[in-house]
């Protein structure tokens, strides 16, 4: 399913003037388009069905939750993929959506900010080529062993030469073996210059981290089973960037964040496009932590995830009104 900008434009104009009463310029305004545009997508939108609600709720069911997801978490775009669709498998569909998403928020002199996993790796990996020159595609956060798959310089350098782009990666490790070091290692002017130009970026691509046992962390090696547990005891709640954030999506003060070698989470807070691509279900956690924390302003998730989500906010919601 690949991401259907101009449909996405037409419903969110619709939701925005029938929904939410805003009138046609307000609209214009808050899709940065002209008024005229706004005039004919909902000229378009009553023609196919978008406002007939009687009559597209089941057609229209993805877009409206999309909808209804972004007022909740006040974020600027929400994509999802669907998983009722016999003949599509969401594991393999998810990769490809986010490509074609990542591609659109993409313009010309960008720079962009990459993390790692295997969700970007994926996405990497299944995106179309573009020769978008003039673009820079700057690492996040410090490396992994050589034997770990998902690092985060292959993120980036795959991202980049599919784009035609400029790769810039972080050559020093994620994790130091000790605090000093790591200290001394962020003062290096080399390091220092590239993890503050960071905020520099007019987008970011990354994934939440989980804390369990099996998660990237203890995999690749810097945190072992027990300690990742300790931290989740002492309010670990997901992993932004390679750093622990609690479940507010503050930076935890933990040794091995000290140790980290990463962009400072406020630097990553201050790009004006954050994408997040969250496909597990056991992500739902750490998902909500980062969407605490602020770590995202549009976001691609599965149907469940999303229905997830949004149950989550509405009932807090109901909860701060009656308390």
């Amino acid at each position: 399913m690949p991401a259907r900008s101009t449909d996405q434009i037409l419903h969110k104009a619709a939701w925005l003037y029938y929904t939410h009463g805003l009138r046609q310029d307000e609209v214009a305004q808050h899709l940065n388009i002209s008024r005229a545009s706004v005039a004919t997508y909902l000229r378009r939108a009553r023609e196919t069905g978008i406002v007939n609600i009687s009559t597209s709720t089941q057609l229209f069911a993805g877009d409206v939750l999309a909808r209804e997801l972004e007022d909740a978490l006040g974020l600027a775009s929400v994509w999802i993929v669907p998983e009722d669709r016999h003949a599509m498998d969401p594991t393999a569909e998810m990769p490809v959506v986010a490509a074609a998403v990542f591609l659109e928020l993409i313009t010309k002199g960008d720079r962009v900010g990459v993390a790692w996993g295997r969700t970007v790796y994926h996405l990497a990996d299944v995106m179309p080529y573009a020769d978008l020159q003039g673009v820079t595609v700057v690492q996040l956060c410090g490396n992994l062993g050589a034997p770990y798959s998902y690092r985060p310089d292959q993120c980036t350098t795959e991202i980049a030469r599919r784009l035609n782009a400029e790769g810039i990666n972080v050559y020093a490790p994620l994790v130091l073996s000790s605090e000093l070091l790591a200290d001394a290692l962020r003062n290096e002017p080399v390091i220092r210059e590239q993890l503050a130009t960071i905020s520099d970026c007019q987008l970011a691509l990354y994934s939440v981290g989980g804390i369990e046992d099996d998660s990237h962390l203890v995999k690749c090696g810097a945190l072992t089973p027990a300690e990742m547990h300790a931290l989740g005891e002492t309010g670990a709640a997901g992993v932004i960037a390679g750093q622990i954030i609690d479940a507010e999506g503050q930076w935890l003060d933990c040794a091995h964040n000290r140790r980290c070698i990463s962009a400072d989470l406020g630097s990553i807070r201050a790009i004006a496009k954050r994408m997040m691509v969250v496909q597990e279900d056991s992500k739902f956690e750490p998902l909500v932590a980062a969407i605490n924390g602020g770590f995202a302003s549009h976001l691609v998730v599965t149907t469940s995830m999303a229905r997830r989500l949004l149950d989550r906010w509405n009932f807090e919601g109901r909860s701060r009104r009656t308390t």
